[in-house]
């Protein structure tokens, strides 16, 4: 008899599958946006450029053999709700709003993971630019149908 593994058991090989699967990455490079965020009084009322790339990964896309958009990461909408975001937050750090964007890429987006690279780079006179490289992964409890059986009694 083999041994009972509770996750394959909740959800099936497909989450098994999927989660060790090859990802394929879609990316936007030298994203730039005009957005208030800091923490000196000089940076909270006028908006600043900020610079930004991402890396999106996601297990096998399918539009590799559909040729479908719709089987893929939309690059131009990511950037639409990239641009969105940047006009609406109200974190002050480089940290927090990379984090918004990583969490709405994989809640909006179907991102199963994340890498992105945000920076000011007109902070300093004597800098290129200054920023924060954030890496985030969809966790297993997010994915859709019973995953959340046994959550807490298997280490992951």
């Amino acid at each position: 008899m083999g041994r009972f593994d509770p996750i394959r058991e909740a959800v099936g090989d497909a989450f098994t599958e999927e989660h060790n699967a090859p990802m394929d990455i879609v990316y936007i490079e030298g994203l730039t946006g005009q957005t208030v965020i800091g923490i000196d009084k000089s940076e909270l009322h006028d908006a600043q450029t900020v610079r930004m790339s991402l890396m999106i990964g996601t297990p096998s896309l399918r539009a590799c053999t559909t040729d479908h958009i719709d089987d893929t990461i939309n690059y131009a909408a990511v950037r639409e709700a990239i641009h969105a975001l940047l006009a609406s937050h109200r974190v002050q750090l480089l940290e927090a709003l990379a984090e918004r964007i990583a969490q709405m890429v994989i809640a909006e987006f179907g991102a199963h993971w994340v890498k992105i690279t945000l920076a000011k780079p007109a902070k300093f006179d004597d800098v290129d630019a200054v920023g924060v490289v954030i890496e985030r992964r969809r966790s297993w409890s997010a994915t859709p149908g019973l995953g959340w059986i046994g959550r807490g009694y298997v280490p992951q």
